[in-house]
């Protein structure tokens, strides 16, 4: 499988990103420049968590009008798996790859802890290799990760299942104690209607070996190998 990792200015995910989709893929993904106007054909691509810009104006304003953007929105919507993680996640809802925005934490605090997660969705491109429920262990590192929408568009996530991931306690139940951020319903993952384009707060890129602390996270990298051979 062959990948490329977008590079914002600020960004401090995207080694881990590399790390993890060539220890996974065994192959070394693209590293590719925000202002670069293209790059390589690839199979999948990921912006990875950071904080672009300083975050000044909002959470991957900026970044969602790079140069480079505008060729990730058009393989997007060719149909190239995308997957944005934390700050990667803004920039998706920036672009309106995905619906909703992330707004400051609740709490006014920046969040850095593991969390749980449900898997609500395992029929995706990137969450196949989970089980049904599957309760997993993934670190988070934001201060704005708290997912809103409007009505209708909380309403056509849940009714049409493209809510991958819900923060949960260790049983599974998706409390508002669990809620660590304020997000809507507890979502902390949500797919576009063609199923191609998955943001997260989470990053399971951190969670892919025993010494990092678990593998849950490389069941999602695993999915993508699944779908796409």
């Amino acid at each position: 499988m062959k990948s490329a990792v977008i590079v914002f200015p600020a960004s401090n995910c995207d080694r881990d990103m590399a790390v993890a989709l060539e220890k996974l893929t065994g192959n070394k993904p693209q590293m590719v420049w925000h202002q670069d106007a293209s790059f390589d054909d690839v199979d999948f691509i990921a912006l990875p968590g950071g904080f672009s810009y300083g975050d000044y104006l909002r959470c991957g304003a900026i970044s969602a009008r790079s140069t480079i953007m505008k060729e990730v929105v058009k393989r997007a919507k060719a149909g190239v798996p995308i997957f944005g993680v934390c700050n990667g996640f803004q920039i998706l809802t920036e672009t309106e790859l995905l619906p909703g925005a992330l707004m400051r934490n609740a709490n006014l605090r920046f969040i850095c802890r593991d969390v749980h997660l449900r898997v609500d969705n395992t029929s995706s491109i990137f969450s196949n290799a989970y089980k049904p429920s599957e309760v997993i262990k993934i670190p988070v590192a934001h201060h704005d990760g708290n997912y809103f929408a409007s009505d209708d568009k909380i309403k056509a996530l849940e009714d049409e299942g493209r809510v991958v991931f819900r923060y949960v306690d260790a049983k599974g139940n998706a409390t508002a104690d669990a809620n660590i951020n304020g997000s809507i319903n507890n979502i902390a993952g949500v797919i576009n209607r063609k199923g191609n384009v998955l943001g997260m707060m989470p990053h399971p890129e951190r969670m892919i070996e025993p010494s990092l602390g678990g593998e849950d996270g490389s069941k999602l990298f695993l999915s993508v190998l699944n779908t796409l051979g």
